[in-house]
């Protein structure tokens, strides 16, 4: 694959988990030759000077520490919004954003994450904590029933072109006739993906005693992983964001490990770019 160069965008709001997020960025950005974006949004345009100097006290130290020294940028404007706006207006491919749980008070916990990385073209890593390795070596990619799952393969393939990840698809038994002919489908289409290209991967079904988001995360902490991959959902609504749909419970995982979320591109749902059932 060549080496195009890009950006990753970080959003920072000062705390350690967005510190966290800029270590993750670095070790990515050194690995893929990218370079970084520190975004801090303002809710008034008065706050934009005060930010915009602790941005570049943070921009000046990762470059003495990391000789990389990340643009900055300040904005007034929603964390809902702000950061997708931005993410495509630098042509960015790829948000590393720092999450504090599912509870807490600070801004980007694990309801809001998800509302923000719904909004956005780009997809999101969310991390909890410092690096635990220099590279995703393990990568956890769990397949349902859902016709978007086929969307994830694109993300597989840059991941196995900069890190030569292995793959660990996990499934889950289900009863009902025309959902396990849909993840029937789908494991499929993926095993077809990942054999022609090459690429190393593991298959295992669980029993479906309980969630599948529980059991993802479970089967991801007993491999050790450094990454699961997912898809969001489609029109996901308020309910969801107030109850927690199984994204939310994946990316604030105990267990702290980072989630790659992809969002369901709206251009193949409108023309049928692809099925539940492998076309």
């Amino acid at each position: 694959m060549k080496m195009e160069k890009h950006t990753i965008l970080v959003p920072h709001d000062f705390t350690p988990v967005a510190e966290n997020a800029l270590e993750h960025a670095l070790i990515i950005a050194k690995i893929m030759n990218n370079d970084i974006s520190l975004i801090h949004i303002v809710k008034e345009n008065s706050e934009i000077e005060k930010a915009t100097e602790q941005c570049n006290e943070i921009a000046e130290k990762t470059f003495k520490y990391h000789f990389i020294k990340p643009d900055v940028i300040v904005k007034e404007g929603s964390i809902f919004t702000t950061i997708a706006d931005v993410a495509k207006k630098i042509d960015a491919n790829l948000v590393i954003m720092g999450t504090h749980g599912l509870k807490g008070m600070q801004k980007l916990t694990g309801s809001w994450a998800l509302k923000v990385i719904t909004g956005s073209p780009v997809p999101f890593v969310i991390v909890q904590e410092k690096p635990r390795h220099k590279r995703f070596e393990k990568v956890v990619f769990p397949i349902d029933f859902k016709r978007e799952n086929k969307e994830k393969n694109h993300w597989v393939n840059y991941l196995y072109n900069y890190y030569k990840s292995k793959f660990y698809i996990i499934i889950q038994e289900v009863k009902d006739k025309t959902f396990k002919n849909r993840v029937k489908a789908n494991l499929t289409f993926a095993k077809k993906f990942f054999d022609g290209k090459g690429i190393d991967y593991e298959i295992f079904t669980t029993q479906g005693k309980t969630k599948f988001w529980k059991e993802t995360i479970d089967y991801a902490t007993s491999i050790e992983a450094d990454l699961i991959l997912i898809m969001t959902t489609r029109d996901i609504n308020v309910t969801d964001y107030i109850l927690g749909a199984d994204e939310q419970k994946i990316i604030a995982n105990n267990a702290k490990i980072p989630v790659m979320c992809i969002n369901p591109r709206t251009d193949l749902h409108q023309f049928g770019g692809f099925s539940a059932t492998g076309g």
